[in-house]
């Protein structure tokens, strides 16, 4: 059974993109891993920005120094 956990931040990515992604994965799984995938299980955390570090800031600093 494998078990996939994606993260990403919480920075506007729609329930469709978020499908999208699920389906993928599963079916890479499939295709790479010959995975059934009525047991494949994929997790998609978002984590705040402001709990993200990069470079030593959070994300949210960081983005707002690059741009």
């Amino acid at each position: 059974m494998p078990f996939i956990s994606v993260r990403i931040t919480r920075d506007g990515v729609t329930q469709e993109q978020k499908a999208r992604v699920i389906a993928e994965i599963t079916q890479t799984m499939e295709t790479v891993l010959n995975k059934d995938p009525h047991l494949t299980h994929i997790v998609i955390e978002e984590v705040d920005t402001d709990n993200w570090g990069y470079a030593g800031i959070t994300t949210t600093a960081y983005r707002n120094r690059v741009e």
